[in-house]
């Protein structure tokens, strides 16, 4: 498969474009992407059958219905670590391999529904939580020992802002 079209098929929205800091118009805009990417999601899934949650969303990538589970394993991971920076001196987190997570049992051959429940109640409280913040608090940040790079939240809250649209757009334009 050619290069840029393997690009496209991966990063359909484009890459993610770090940024240090954050405008007040920017943590509302992600803020309300975050509060409504449950529902985006749902209404993106809402007439796939049975069938298309098993097709890859590009060749040698997850099944939909894998990348459904990968997203509530993911967003429970990064609300975790956005409140451990809020209640830690910049603590080290865990990472964790998603490629295998994908592969375990219950992200291959269960249906998406828990993952969609979970995702409702993170994404909620995670919202929530991010409106209480004050705009300093979007400074703290964590560290990733296994990227060797220190993520600020407001870092973090643009990241998975995109991230639920880059998955999204996968979904979306699966075959």
């Amino acid at each position: 498969m050619e290069e840029a079209l393997l690009e496209k098929l991966k990063f359909p929205i484009g890459r993610f474009q770090w940024v240090d800091r954050l405008s007040d118009e920017e943590i509302k805009l992600y803020t309300q992407q975050i509060r409504n990417f449950p529902t985006q999601l749902e209404e993106q899934i809402q007439s796939l059958q049975t069938e298309d949650f098993q097709k890859p969303y590009r060749p040698g990538g997850w099944k939909i219905g894998q990348l459904i589970h990968h997203l509530a394993d993911s967003h429970i991971h990064v609300y975790t670590r956005f409140k451990l920076a809020l209640t830690q001196d910049t603590p080290a987190i865990l990472d964790y391999d998603q490629d295998q997570w994908a592969e375990m049992p219950d992200a291959v051959d269960t249906d998406v529904e828990s993952s969609l429940q979970i995702l409702k109640g993170i994404h909620h409280r995670w919202a929530a939580l991010i409106e209480s913040l004050d705009p300093k608090q979007f400074e703290r940040q964590y560290f990733h020992p296994a990227r060797d790079k220190y993520y600020p939240l407001g870092t973090v809250l643009a990241l998975y802002a995109w991230h639920g649209l880059h998955h999204l757009a996968h979904i979306r334009n699966t075959p």
